[in-house]
């Protein structure tokens, strides 16, 4: 299972109004208000797998295959446990009147609390009025350049951010979007939080 986080607030509004060059028109304006009203959140984590195998089929290191065990247990002496996450993103614009455009957008991922990779989505995603939009972050990392402890304690890591785990991670990402407004694309100063979530099995704190 998995909870969502209540939300926290995004800091960069201020700061971002500060930093835009003066801006003239209606429309550059609503678009720009459209995006700092816009709230993301985390809905879940999928497809998540460790050198190769799927972790959403077993719960625990010893319900692994012999072969998968194999598998895991040879990238670990090659010094190397890679991990591919998919991370769903929801935006929700509020605005009634304009839609928000999202032309690039950085992004950071954090696992309970420690930065981990980074990356860019450079597809445009429109977000339309008063809907929300689900669009996917894909994270490709090394577990063992970032958590200490031997291909168990990875793999549980692995498996609670798959949701069946028998501990719970948290989630979260940072963002810097670059929006786009009739004056031309504006990015923002600072990155912005997007909602973490905490996925696994531990019960509600």
């Amino acid at each position: 299972m998995f909870r969502t986080l209540p939300p926290l607030r995004r800091t960069a509004t201020a700061a971002a109004l500060l930093a835009l060059p003066a801006l003239s028109g209606c429309a550059a304006l609503g678009q720009i208000a459209a995006l700092q009203n816009v709230d993301f959140r985390l809905d879940r984590v999928t497809g998540v797998e460790l050198a190769g195998v799927d972790v959403t089929r077993v719960r625990s290191y010893s319900d692994l295959s012999v072969t998968d065990g194999l598998l895991l247990a040879n990238a670990v002496r090659q010094g190397r446990l890679p991990a591919s996450v998919e991370v769903g993103v929801l935006a929700f614009n509020p605005s009634p009147a304009t839609d928000a455009r999202i032309i690039e957008m950085s992004w950071t991922l954090w696992l309970d609390d420690t930065e981990t990779v980074s990356g860019i989505i450079t597809d445009e995603i429109v977000l339309p009025r008063e809907e929300e939009t689900a669009f996917p972050v894909v994270a490709q990392l090394d577990l063992m350049e970032f958590f200490d402890g031997g291909v168990r304690e990875l793999y549980d890591l692995a498996t609670s951010l798959a949701g069946v785990g028998e501990n719970a991670t948290e989630v979260s990402l940072t963002a810097l979007p670059v929006i786009q407004t009739a004056l031309g694309p504006i990015r923002y100063d600072r990155p912005i939080r997007i909602v973490g979530t905490s996925v696994g099995d531990a019960p509600d704190r």
